[in-house]
């Protein structure tokens, strides 16, 4: 089941399961799609079983992944944020890829790094950022995932200056003509973006697997903000992507969630902004 969507809405936040209730959508009629589903990975969501057997889960991706495709632009885009697990499925992110990208075609492959350490000039180790340790003297801890960034044409042109960095080389302003004199050059596929410090996930983060709401906010910069009038999340959870939406002025956003407690935070977190 599925609420009906009110066109009048400018952010539907529904429950119900996100295939049927795209089925209610018209047809090329999103411009951005950000999301997450969850990984297959035996995570207690609440409602959601997530246990299927590879089959079921890969047969359930062409299903979501065939229903983004039908309301998709043919100038949008669709962020696909996946991760693994080490031991039980160290190929998971790329099965879901390959799968979702025999509908749509994969234009960019971008790495989520959640932390990261550098050791500067001095000898200093520098650690910014956060992971769940990994207890085991086989796998390293998990620092990275993965955002698929699929198109229908593959030849979507994006605002890559949106999230543009100055030269480290200022001498490189001058050096390239593509630059027009702007110290600013692409940021490219690798984004450290940590999560916030929280001290009670059940108050704070009430959902065992989200993004953060600046990962969201680099998706639909890297699309062009100003292209976008309505953004879709089919796998809502506490509703970082439809924040993110409202941080860049997008007027409308979907979003579909079948757990009634993570949809009514969403709701709640919205309604502050």
């Amino acid at each position: 089941m599925v609420q009906a969507l009110r066109e009048s809405s400018p952010y539907c936040l529904k429950f119900g399961d996100c295939v049927r209730g795209l089925a209610q959508l018209e047809a090329r009629s999103v411009d951005v799609c950000v999301t997450s589903p969850p990984y297959n990975l035996g995570i207690d969501y609440g409602v959601y079983r997530d246990t299927k057997t590879e089959a079921e889960y890969l047969g359930w991706c062409d299903e979501w992944g065939a229903a983004v495709e039908r309301v998709l632009k043919a100038d949008g885009s669709f962020f696909l944020n996946l991760g693994a697990a080490s031991a039980t499925h160290p190929f998971f992110a790329f099965y879901v890829a390959v799968r979702v990208g025999r509908i749509f075609k994969l234009q960019n492959t971008i790495h989520w790094i959640k932390s990261i350490s550098i050791e500067a000039q001095d000898g200093e180790i520098v650690s910014r950022g956060h992971f769940k340790p990994v207890n085991s003297q086989r796998f390293l801890n998990d620092c990275h995932e993965y955002i698929f960034h699929f198109t229908k044409t593959g030849g979507v042109e994006l605002d890559r200056l949106a999230l543009g960095v100055p030269y480290q080389d200022k001498t490189n302003v001058a050096r390239w003509s593509h630059t027009g004199g702007r110290d600013r050059r692409c940021r490219g596929n690798t984004w450290f973006i940590p999560y916030e410090t929280i001290q009670r996930r059940d108050k704070e983060r009430p959902h065992p697997a989200t993004f953060p709401v600046e990962l969201a906010e680099n998706c639909i910069r890297l699309h062009g903000v100003k292209k976008v009038t309505t953004m879709l999340d089919p796998f809502l959870g506490i509703g970082n992507s439809a924040i993110a939406a409202r941080r860049c002025g997008i007027p409308r956003f979907i979003g579909f969630e079948i757990d009634e407690t993570y949809l009514a935070e969403a709701r709640r977190r919205i309604a502050e902004r």
